[in-house]
């Protein structure tokens, strides 16, 4: 039985989470950092949509970097059964992607996010039991990140590096909207 202690050999587990911003980033840059090593990098998204576009998404196309939005957007912008829709395909698709080891470096961006909602039901389309069990049965040597706020207490457990993100100050709480080429 393989050990469960941290190796490049094995893979790691990183979770970007908090209230913060950066977590996307951060992990959009393992991406191009993986991709200038010489390996395959996907990031699936849970929460964006396929119908916006994002410059995150323009940069990467241009590096060669696959990146999939499986969300319908933000839980207050569909209804219940949109969302839960999404969810159910995108775990599918990510899961698949996994055990086919698709890429070397995989982000579930926002994932924690999906995780966590309250609004209504996920844990039937989007299992946390699975997605551990995914993770930890990842092929050898593959990376997976995972990002978002709250993440759950077990994610945090099955991680082998968690950065939490905190705000110290931020031009929103100024009234400043998102800006594009920041946060879009």
């Amino acid at each position: 039985m393989e050990s469960n202690k941290p190796s490049k050999e094995r893979g790691l587990v990183l979770v970007y989470t908090g209230d913060g911003k950066g977590k996307t980033t951060a992990a959009v840059g393992l991406a191009v950092r993986a991709a200038g090593r010489g390996k395959r990098a996907l990031i699936i998204q849970f929460i964006k949509s396929p119908q916006r576009s994002y410059g995150e998404q323009i940069a990467l196309r241009k590096l060669g970097i696959e990146m999939v939005q499986t969300g319908v957007g933000f839980t207050w912008t569909k209804t219940p059964e949109e969302h839960r829709a999404a969810l159910r395909e995108g775990w599918s698709f990510a899961k698949e992607r996994i055990e086919a080891g698709a890429a070397d470096l995989i982000v579930l961006d926002e994932i924690n996010n999906a995780l966590a909602i309250d609004r209504f039901p996920v844990d039937d389309v989007l299992p946390l039991a699975d997605v551990l069990e995914t993770i930890r049965n990842r092929p050898r040597g593959m990376h997976i990140v995972l990002t978002g706020r709250s993440a759950h207490p077990d994610v945090v457990r099955a991680a082998d590096l968690v950065t939490e993100m905190q705000p110290v100050k931020h031009y929103y709480d100024e009234g400043v909207p998102a800006v594009m080429g920041i946060e879009m």
